[in-house]
């Protein structure tokens, strides 16, 4: 990938998706876009892989490495305390080009894996609903599914802080995990009614590259892909680790779409599918998307099937929701559900959502 493209993917980062929400990595970013050399390193990652996320990633994971650099009083997850300041790049600037064989390697032979945990309970009533209508007893398999710990959201408790004061509480009484959500409700709409209990009978998930969360040093990049400034997170993405090791999911090694139906057919065919996508599809090509969602759609020919999606609304639910330039919001994404019967599809869009589960606006009514 030429320079410019990924200085302009550092700039757009720093002043879409972290603005806001990572003091840190703004400025990281922003600053990144301007220096030849630091952003330079992301031309090792794999073809259409030089992403901020990535280059920030092999950062955190260099500092995770080397604590007691000065550099990690700027960073939360590792007890730093310093916000940003006039020695901040500086000292990153100097910190990364120094180790920079190092974070080529780490850039040209890792992805960005994302395990939000707090992802679930924005996707909770998306996969409820789905079961409802399916009957009850679902599959799920999920796309892009990292380590997998989302695949767990049936065994997670949730509780909905509505703007009018009221608290919704889903999932079951004895969890590993409990999350919490900010929901805001549209003009017009009633809040969504959520199950104590969903009954997954079955789950999978497909990944070009898994995770094993159960390995330290694959749950250390997890951790690494975490945004510096957002401790929290760490500590959620823990505590789903160690549960998920008594309720092991099988994940495969696969392609999104090439891989979709072969990775669905391990799955029980009495069951009703649900697919689950939660920030995949940007990381496929403008084609791919397309194809990913014909595959989705061919899978409904054989067994009842619903989407799931919590993806910015033009690269995801477009294809079957044409039209909705309402749904296009800046750092935002979109909850769908989609139903095919007889060929066609069924979709609604159920919420605008914050990127890292934080909160989310209900729009169905």
């Amino acid at each position: 990938m030429a320079l410019d493209e990924i200085k302009q993917r550092l700039s757009r980062f720093a002043e879409v998706e972290a603005a806001g929400s990572s003091p840190l990595y703004a400025h990281l970013a922003a600053k990144a876009a301007e220096d030849d050399e630091v952003a330079g390193l992301l031309a090792a990652a794999p073809a259409g892989e030089a992403r901020a996320n990535l280059l920030l990633a092999a950062a955190h994971r260099l500092i995770q490495a080397d604590p007691i650099h000065p550099l990690s009083r700027y960073y939360p997850t590792l007890g730093g305390f310093d916000g940003v300041d006039s020695e901040t790049w500086p000292l990153f600037r100097e910190f990364l080009l120094g180790r920079a064989d190092k974070a080529k390697e780490i850039i040209g032979t890792r992805y960005t894996q994302t395990n939000e945990v707090r992802r679930a309970a924005l996707l909770y009533p998306a996969v409820a609903a789905a079961a409802k209508a399916a009957g009850g007893k679902i599959a799920l398999l999920e796309v892009g599914c990292s380590a997998g710990l989302l695949l767990g959201l049936d065994r997670y408790g949730y509780r909905y802080q509505c703007d009018g004061g009221e608290q919704l509480v889903a999932g079951p009484a004895k969890t590993p995990l409990g999350l919490h959500c900010a929901l805001e409700l549209a003009e017009g709409a009633m809040a969504p009614k959520l199950p104590k209990k969903l009954t997954i009978a079955a789950k999978a998930g497909l990944d070009r590259m898994p995770v094993d969360a159960a390995d330290e040093d694959e749950l250390a990049w997890l951790e690494a892909c975490v945004w510096a400034d957002q401790p929290d997170r760490i500590r959620l993405l823990r505590t789903a680790a160690a549960a998920q090791r008594k309720d092991v999911p099988e994940l495969i090694t696969g392609d999104a779409v090439d891989d979709l139906a072969a990775t669905a057919a391990r799955l029980p065919a009495d069951l009703p599918l649900v697919v689950l996508t939660s920030h995949l599809l940007p990381y496929l090509e403008e084609p791919r998307r397309a194809a990913f969602v014909e595959a989705v759609a061919a899978l409904a020919a054989d067994r009842p099937l619903w989407w799931v999606s919590e993806e910015a609304y033009d690269v995801g639910l477009k294809y079957v929701l044409p039209g909705r330039d309402d749904l296009v919001f800046r750092g935002e994404s979109t909850l769908g559900l989609v139903h095919w019967a007889g060929g066609k599809a069924d979709a609604k869009a159920l919420a605008r959502t914050a990127p890292h589960g934080q909160r989310m606006e209900w729009l169905a009514g």
